[in-house]
């Protein structure tokens, strides 16, 4: 999504003004970021009863749950049911700790795909759209839930918690940033917090949910771990810089697989917007400059970036048809767009793309007859289109830095673990600033899931944890 664009519509659709007077206030349960796993932690807790503040470093909410555009990947669900889709905890557990490289925490992968269906459930019942059902990338059986007509699922969750925030009359706080989480005896107390107009001061909190997100646009802190991406771009909104990690890290928080950095294959270079994997996952195929396919689409993320890199100039076009572009509502923004080139033949696309319009006819010609013979040459399983119905389009792309699957160490409890392998009393974390779930590459579809679906658990942990605290000191009195 075009940042400026995206910021201006979603802080004049969510009215934000985000300016507090500073004062200190006590709550039961503090939220570090409000994202989509910082809202739904948020949400959830406030339903159980709990007083809870959100703080925001940025001027708006939504973090980079805002630009996310595939969908949410659950397993079960009735919505999947109605399709015919045979799926299952199961397979999504296979799939997961595959596309992961097997190096996934499979307690975590146990929680999130148990529990993603139930998050479906959950915004479906506040108000959310995913009732779409898509394949993306590394998953077997379509499971990816998004808006009615493959629309965009960030806009959608973020609004959709948003939404339940305010209706919850939750304490949301933007331009506010979280700058220490603060303990005595090992335990979380609170969180000191600055505000650019009014200053710094203190939150006291029973319980501290840290979901302040990746870091993936802080380009230092990931040439530092993975010294090859240096200089890379990102997909990430500016906020995503890795100050929760820090502050968990002072804090004594542990930190897992900070060198597991996903890279996203489908970016427009130089404009910086994400291409979804749903335009692959609808029947898009990749296109080098010599005008040939050179690999499976559907491979998992960082399996097409390394073979895109690999092509000449390190870039590949992304090529569909009318046919394709009408059955998913996201291409309709990218195809206005000045870097999608159209034409009304192979021969007049093939001339704005810059490749060799007979190559690229043969290769359109190799995918038709893999798909009557049910074989692709490049092992892509799922085929759903012929590719041959104008008009044509293409998007050239390259891989940037998408998603940091490394972070804070925690347990299916979302229970902060410290250095010494103990949990971090009253200290919760959720969302991408965790570590474990992803393993070595995330599935598109599932950060929503596990934003969702780890928020949530957050948020009722940390009420639990608040409410036998304050017992607890209540007894002592």
């Amino acid at each position: 999504m075009k940042k400026i664009l995206v910021a201006t519509a979603v802080a004049a659709a969510f009215g934000v003004s985000g300016v507090q007077a500073a004062e200190d206030i006590t709550v039961d349960v503090a939220v570090i970021g409000a994202g989509g796993a910082g809202l739904s932690a948020a949400v959830e807790a406030a339903n159980l009863g709990a007083k809870v503040v959100v703080v925001e470093k940025m001027g708006m909410p939504g973090g980079n749950t805002i630009r996310a555009a595939g969908g949410l990947n659950a397993a079960g669900t009735a919505l999947q049911q109605a399709k015919g889709t045979k799926d299952s905890v199961e397979i999504a557990y296979f799939d997961t700790m595959k596309g992961g490289h097997w190096k996934n925490d499979p307690e975590l992968v146990r929680t999130l795909v148990s529990g993603a269906a139930g998050s479906v459930e959950w915004l479906l019942a506040l108000g959310g759209d995913l009732r779409d059902v898509g394949l993306m990338a590394g998953a077997s059986q379509p499971r990816t839930h998004r808006p009615t007509g493959g629309a965009l699922v960030g806009p959608e969750v973020v609004k959709t918690l948003y939404n339940a925030a305010k209706a919850r009359q939750i304490d949301m706080r933007m331009n506010t940033q979280a700058t220490k989480i603060l303990m005595k005896d090992g335990k979380v107390t609170g969180i000191q917090v600055t505000n650019k107009k009014d200053g710094t001061y203190t939150i006291h909190a029973k319980a501290v949910v840290d979901a302040a997100g990746g870091f993936g646009a802080n380009n230092d802190l990931v040439s530092k771990y993975v010294p090859r991406l240096k200089g890379f771009a990102t997909t990430n909104h500016p906020g995503a810089t890795g100050d929760g990690l820090v502050l968990a890290e002072k804090a004594g928080a542990q930190l897992i697989d900070m060198t597991e950095i996903q890279t996203h294959p489908t970016v427009v270079p130089k404009v910086g917007e994400m291409i979804t994997e749903a335009v692959r996952g609808n029947g898009a195929i990749l296109i080098n400059k010599d005008g040939k396919r050179f690999f499976n689409e559907l491979n998992t993320r960082d399996a097409v970036s390394a073979a895109i890199l690999k092509q000449k100039d390190g870039v590949a076009y992304l090529f569909f048809d009318s046919d394709m572009q009408k059955s998913l509502k996201a291409t309709n923004k990218y195809i206005k767009q000045s870097y999608c080139v159209s034409g009304a033949t192979i021969e007049e696309v093939a001339g704005k793309m810059g490749v060799p319009a007979a190559e690229l006819q043969a290769s359109i010609d190799a995918w038709k007859k893999g798909k009557a013979a049910g074989k692709d040459a490049f092992g892509r399983a799922d085929m759903p289109r012929n590719l041959d119905q104008a008009p044509f389009y293409a998007i050239m792309v390259t891989p940037a830095v998408h998603h940091t699957m490394g972070g804070i160490k925690i347990d299916s409890k979302t229970q902060v673990y410290n250095t010494k392998g103990q949990v971090v009393p009253g200290l919760f974390a959720a969302g991408e600033i965790t570590g474990g779930v992803h393993g070595g590459n995330r599935l598109g579809g599932n950060a929503q899931a596990d934003i969702v679906t780890f928020g949530r658990i957050a948020g009722q942990q940390s009420y639990i944890y608040a409410m036998q605290a304050a017992a607890a000191d209540k007894a002592k009195k």
